[in-house]
């Protein structure tokens, strides 16, 4: 899973550091003051940390819980998001983080009681608020190192005002299916085409396999999301797309669909600019791609095109105030 673990040393003390240092008690480990003494390097090679990626584990100090982007929500006027981890176990040619961040070392935060200190404080607020988990990492991919969704679901489960959405590629359910299912705990499954995840997916669970993953755990009275986000063209979409979609209405329970997001591919310049250096030779991170004001996207008229044909084509399996349309950024 990772290579070696680095630790803060305030963090050493910590029960849930206690625990892994045991569990992986055959690791390297080595001490450090902060976290950013080992990510924030400059001139680490990303790669070939993904290949081999070291675990950090630390403290999160200051503001634990943050507001979502503009654009980023499933209905609600209040939207957070909030990272008990930095970076990912999968390998998305298109993933922003590898443009974000100079490490591909996974950073784990471990103080879950004071993330739980802000929310509750956020909950005492009137209306209803969605946080979001999957921002930074994926929610459930490493839920075998950090007990993320045991730990985190009770909690929420407990609260007024709150949902918790659980964004993930994973089709690591089992955890879900031992737990008594809540109307506020929302799974929110990210799909693109078969043929597509193929390619630029790296490491993700078959299409297939999350499609049956959803199936399960929708039947087993959980919520559930659909997350086609971002899209990818190519010029076969209109039929990949179609197929997917029904694929996923063909094996889900709709009384459990909670929503649909659809985000458009984009890219700040400079994080473009990145990642484009990382993979120069993969054609979808060029072609048909254009600079509008700071961002790189489809050319305007194929993301219009793109969107509205998923829309339409959501429009024949769910209501349309299950669906939203989201930007990446």
């Amino acid at each position: 899973m990772f290579s070696k673990i680095y630790i803060e040393e305030e963090a050493r003390n910590h029960p849930r550091a206690a625990q892994i240092l045991k569990r992986y008690a055959d690791k390297e480990i080595i001490s450090c003051n902060h976290y950013g003494e080992i990510f924030n390097k400059k001139n680490q090679n990303f790669r070939l940390q993904k290949q081999n990626p070291a675990l950090i584990i630390a403290l999160k100090k200051g503001a634990k819980v943050l507001e979502a982007p503009e654009g980023f929500g499933i209905g609600s006027l209040q939207n957070y998001y909030f990272s008990h981890m930095l970076n990912c176990l999968y390998d998305c040619r298109y993933c922003f983080l590898q443009g974000m961040y100079n490490s591909a070392y996974y950073i784990w935060f471990i103080n879950y009681e004071d993330f739980y200190e802000e929310i509750e404080s956020l909950d005492k607020t009137p209306g209803a608020k969605y946080f979001f988990s999957g921002y930074d990492c994926d929610s459930m991919a490493l839920e075998s190192l950090t007990s993320f969704g045991q730990e985190f679901i009770p909690f929420f489960q407990k609260l007024k005002n709150s949902y918790l959405e659980l964004r993930t590629k994973s089709v690591n359910v089992a955890m879900l299916k031992k737990m008594t299912p809540s109307d506020n705990i929302i799974t929110a499954f990210s799909f693109t085409p078969d043929e597509i995840s193929k390619n630029i997916e790296h490491k993700v669970a078959p299409v297939r396999s999350r499609i049956k993953a959803l199936a399960n755990i929708s039947a087993a009275g959980w919520p559930v999301g659909l997350r086609l986000d971002p899209l990818i063209y190519q010029e076969n979409y209109q039929e990949l797309y179609s197929d997917l979609i029904k694929g996923i209405f063909e094996n889900i329970s709709l009384d459990k669909l909670h929503s649909v997001s659809v985000g458009p591919l984009r890219f700040p310049k400079k994080m473009h600019e990145k990642i484009y250096k990382l993979y120069p030779k993969e054609e979808f991170l060029s072609k048909d791609l254009e600079q509008r004001g700071k961002l790189i996207s489809y050319k305007e008229e194929i993301e219009i095109e793109m969107q509205a044909f998923i829309m339409k084509q959501l429009e024949n399996y769910t209501d349309k105030n299950k669906v939203f349309s989201c930007a990446n950024f």
